[in-house]
């Protein structure tokens, strides 16, 4: 199918972000995203945006139902449980990932389905790169205060320094994918996949709102049990 980049996570399973020609190769269940941390089960294959205002998170347990979180920068974590044939997909922006989402993505698939973090495959698609996500003191002391580990995630590239060529050169840069996946690992997740696309220095193939603005469109990052 045009414009999917797929995911080699397991043969009981299908996942894929798409890129900017993508086609959907059939309905995908879509969260209306708030940059919370809500999470909804979804059971019902045409599961509408407005039955899930609000919603950061999907999981399912049910067969061909297809869940999704959109992204635009932000990152995007795909999760499979083989041993109980549970998925999720989880909207990790910074401030989801410092509330710590995807950890309470995964203590409610143990709550719901008996999920053990040891046996999820997990996967941590296209988002911003370190190199591309600079941020302000207030973020830096967020994901401190939050307990991250600042000397993993953290990189102080001096002043400012924007050209045309790197508008982001210089200041204080966050690595999204590595919180992320410390988040995971401590949560107690081995399995994990992480893409390395930096939506922002690739948005000749994916959406970036930092590039593009705030109305650009979306990543459609989906999983699916087979």
């Amino acid at each position: 199918m045009k414009g999917l980049f797929r995911y080699d996570i397991a043969p009981g399973v299908e996942a894929f972000s798409t890129q900017r020609d993508a086609e959907l190769p059939y309905y995908v269940v879509q969260p209306h995203q708030v940059h919370g941390v809500v999470i909804k089960e979804v059971t019902e294959p045409m599961t509408t945006r407005e039955q899930l205002e609000g919603v950061d998170a999907l999981i399912t347990n049910v067969p061909g139902v297809a869940i999704s979180v959109r992204t635009a920068d932000c990152i995007p974590v795909l999760l499979y449980d083989p041993v109980h044939r549970a998925i999720a997909a989880v909207h990790d922006g910074w401030r989801g990932t410092v509330q710590r989402l995807s950890q309470k993505v995964i203590a409610e698939m143990q709550r719901r389905y008996g999920t053990v973090a040891g046996d999820l495959k997990a996967v941590i698609g296209p988002g911003i790169g370190p190199e591309s996500f600079q941020v302000g003191q207030e973020v830096v002391d967020a994901f401190a205060e939050a307990g991250f580990p600042m000397d993993q995630i953290l990189t102080d590239c001096g002043p400012k320094a924007p050209t045309e060529e790197n508008p982001m050169a210089g200041g204080l840069h966050i690595d999204l994918w590595r919180a992320n996946e410390w988040l995971l690992q401590e949560a107690g997740v081995s399995d994990i996949q992480v893409s390395g696309i930096c939506t922002y220095r690739n948005n000749d193939r994916f959406f970036s709102a930092r590039r593009e603005g705030a109305k650009c469109g979306r990543i459609i990052n989906c999983i699916k049990l087979r």
